[in-house]
């Protein structure tokens, strides 16, 4: 019989139960024990809804990030607040998440943990820290606590851990007192690997002693390029981990294992388990969806040990679409007669990037909602497969014939394919994706019509969506608030954002984007070929969930969808107003993507439609132009030999978007959240006038890679992290700049937060940025004294020799 069970499930809850338990216990308006009792009641409803399968994932819930969650099983909390703790663990937790927890003091705040993207998807992490004296001390609890309350649910619970040599490579160094430069250079994470199995021995052994059946152990990292050590350290690793006793299932996904399939076959575990769902990574073919067994699968099933079971994702865990029931079987039939019982079944990875359940849309498009498959569907899907091939086609040819009808019903609906659409992208041109001038050039233009100060100050396009804006947004669409009664209301948000920034005295304005609902979803919304769900939330981090737009078909701009706010934001005032605009990959990367054409296509289609609205925003006087490209770095492939087939279409794309403008227009460009510096050289191809970039909370790491490549346009390196309620200090902005200028010649520096300020308070806005514009002026005043100092022709030369 096969076997079928659960990598993870999403942790949010229907409708955001968890985001609004945690924020009424951040705000101090509950306590522990109520939001422990949300999480428990989310637990209990979670391991019902995967009753369908044979094993539930346990361990899989967190109240923030599961691998801060595997951080404080580990015993590795950062010596910021190892040192100064508060006497509740879960503060503790909070304060590495987030900088603080409940109401804290600012005694009591510390500067958040790095956050990052979990490989290429939109869910980020707080990445681990090590130094040279990181130790590792068990704490069980959280894990025991939750497998135990499963097992008294009568739930068949599996236990999921991040891998040792996983949890390792998404760790970073931080500064610990080397005694030289060249002493940090040799660390390596490995050196930690004797001290991290011993605790995972411990924590194994822990989990069998509790009645663990299986533990499944995530290794995603076997599908990227290794280095020999570390494939050397998979074997180590495992080797000593089969002395606890423990049956693992090695679980992999996001890709292929490729030249790690003989490494990861022979590793002394009981189960693998693989992501078989094809993903199209947007090469020129069309993308193909379980349309037979890859290679890799075949050589797996030739080279797997016969006393172990294999576990194959069959299910797409990231995607939307409803699975190809019959052409799965007609592939997975004969592996199911060569495997036998060895063979399990599961989604391709934990469902945390879907939103919950399909069965709760009661108002989606009634033609694309059949097509659709969410978390609780796909185990729906697991189940179906598995009882195919445990009783035949035969017990589910209801289920098949259904399936067949509504994946032809999408395959020949005029709404997907649109031959205007397909027309227009056929008579794309290089010239599309060219300025008419270089940047050295452009940037005299633009000087010379901005005439801005040195250090300029600005946002990056969000200020605080506030109780009343969402309440009016809310009224507006279920009619309870006429078209005219809501333009004066987010007219007036717009006159006080305008007012706010010009008491602030910032440079560059912005409008608020109160009227946006997220910066992906406002322009689906507004294109052809997009739908909307109404409760597909997704978690991004923490309690931030995201409703990612579901691209269906061919997209196209038919009106302008930010002309009219912007320009009312430009008549109230003499100060530029940026128009905001979200580029093309990042609304590629941060939707559900069509998967019956290739991610390329979608993406040039998505850049043709926002480079409608740059042109009209021109035309009507708006002279800078952001356009965000947050997402750009977590479309990579996770491996570096895909990396240039990708970024040729990103970069090409956002060119297409973005290059119709004259010199003295001014383009802007925002990544967060990105750790750019491996294609550094792709960005600068991007020819953006100005980037703004995520580097408060790496404390302007990023900017290393200018140490050796000389970035040749304007920069603004993030000062203000706005993931976190602490307040960034004047002294603290002046000095990351101070080490930004020591990189990139500070004519080209602009001084701005991390990102939009939407999740924020204005109590916490506006002393932040009024310290921000603070220090930006004693920067200048520090330049102005240089320059008086040195005179004019030697600050050339200097800056010359800088640049050189």
């Amino acid at each position: 019989m096969i076997t079928t069970h659960n990598l993870g499930f999403p942790r949010i809850g229907k409708k955001r139960e968890l985001k609004f338990a945690l924020e009424d216990y951040w705000h101090g308006r509950a306590g522990e024990e109520k939001l422990q009792a949300t999480a428990a009641g989310l637990r209990k409803q979670h391991w019902q809804t995967q009753a369908c399968v044979d094993y539930a994932a346990v361990g899989d819930f967190s109240l923030y990030d599961q691998v801060l969650d595997m951080s404080f099983t580990l015993g590795n909390i950062p010596a910021r607040v190892r040192e100064k703790p508060l006497a509740n663990e879960l503060d503790n937790y909070f304060r590495v998440a987030r900088g603080r927890s409940v109401g804290a003091s600012d005694c009591e705040c510390v500067q958040a943990g790095e956050m990052t993207k979990w490989f290429d998807t939109n869910y980020h992490y707080i990445v681990p820290e090590f130094d040279s004296s990181t130790e590792f001390n068990l704490n069980p609890t959280r894990l025991l606590q939750q497998f135990a309350e499963a097992k008294a649910a009568g739930v068949n619970a599996k236990p999921v851990i991040i891998g040792p040599l996983t949890y390792l490579a998404l760790g970073v160094w931080k500064s610990d007192g080397c005694k030289s430069d060249v002493e940090k250079n040799t660390l390596n994470k490995l050196d930690l690997l004797p001290r991290l199995l011993a605790v995972y021995r411990e924590l194994l052994q822990e989990l069998v002693a509790a009645g663990a059946d299986w533990v499944q152990i995530d290794e995603p990292i076997l599908v990227t390029e290794l280095a020999q050590e570390w494939q050397q350290a998979f074997g180590i690793a495992y080797h000593q981990l089969k002395a606890t006793g423990a049956k693992l299932l090695l679980a992999t996904y996001f890709g292929e294992l490729r030249e790690n399939l003989q490494l990861t076959v022979e590793l002394p575990v009981q189960g693998l388990h693989l992501d078989v769902s094809n993903r199209d990574t947007g090469s020129a073919e069309q993308a193909t969806i379980a349309s037979g067994p890859s290679d890799e699968l075949i050589r797996v099933l030739d080279r797997l040990p016969a006393h172990k079971i294999l576990s194959l994702g069959v299910v797409d865990g990231r995607n939307i679409w409803r699975n190809d029931l019959t052409k799965t079987l007609d592939w997975l039939e004969p592996v199911a007669e060569k495997l036998g019982d060895r063979l399990w079944l599961a989604p391709s990875c934990s469902l945390l990037h879907l939103p919950v359940d399909l069965a709760q849309e009661q108002h989606l498009d009634a033609e694309i909602k059949p097509w659709l498959a969410f978390a609780t569907q796909k185990l729906s899907e697991v189940a179906l497969l598995a009882k195919a091939l445990n009783h035949g086609r035969e017990s589910i040819n209801a289920e098949l014939e259904k399936n067949r009808v509504v994946l032809q019903a999408r395959k020949h609906s005029p709404r997907v394919n649109r031959p205007s659409v397909k027309a227009a992208l056929s008579q794309l041109t290089p010239a599309y994706g060219e300025r008419k001038s270089p940047y050295s050039v452009r940037a005299l233009v633009q000087r010379t019509r901005f005439r801005l100060p040195n250090f300029p100050t600005t946002t990056i396009g969000s200020f605080p969506q506030t109780g009343d804006i969402r309440a009016a947004r809310r009224k507006f669409r279920n009619g309870e608030l006429t078209e005219l009664a809501y333009r004066d209301f987010i007219q007036q948000q717009i006159r006080e954002s305008i007012t706010q920034q010009e008491k602030l005295d910032l440079d560059v304005l912005v409008h608020g984007e109160a009227e946006r609902n997220d910066m992906v979803e406002y322009f689906g919304e507004q294109l052809e070929g997009f739908i909307f769900s109404a409760l597909g939330w997704v978690q991004s981090y923490g309690s931030r969930c995201v409703k990612p737009p579901i691209i269906y078909g061919d997209i196209d701009r038919q009106d302008a969808m930010t002309l009219s706010w912007i320009a009312y934001a430009q008549t109230l005032t003499e100060r530029p107003v940026k128009g905001m605009l979200t580029g093309p990959v990042t609304i590629l990367n941060w939707s559900f993507v069509r998967n019956d054409q290739a991610r390329a296509t979608t993406a040039k289609q998505i850049a043709l439609a926002i480079r409608k609205e740059v042109l009209d925003l021109e035309k009507t006087g708006v002279a800078i132009i952001q356009i965000d490209e947050a997402a750009l770095r977590e479309g990579l492939p996770l491996r570096k030999s895909e990396w240039n087939n990708y970024l040729n279409w990103a970069i090409e794309s956002f060119r297409i978007a973005a290059n119709g403008v004259a010199d003295s227009t001014q383009i802007h460009t925002h990544m967060c959240y990105s750790d750019f510096n491996d294609i550094i050289e792709a960005i600068a191809h991007m020819d953006a006038d100005v980037i703004t970039i995520e580097t408060s909370r790496s404390n302007m790491k990023l900017l290393d890679v200018f140490e050796k490549f000389s970035y040749p346009n304007e920069i603004g390196p993030g000062v203000y992290d706005i993931h976190s309620p602490n307040i960034p200090t004047e002294e603290a902005i002046v000095a990351l700049m101070e080490k930004a200028a020591l990189h990139i010649p500070s004519e080209r520096l602009w001084v701005n937060p991390d990102c939009g300020l939407k999740t924020r308070q204005w109590q916490e806005v506006l002393p932040a940025l009024r310290n921000m514009v603070s220090a930006a002026k004693q920067l200048r005043s520090a330049k102005q004294l240089i320059t008086e100092q040195l005179g004019p022709e030697k600050l050339l030369d200097k800056t010359a020799t800088a640049e050189a």
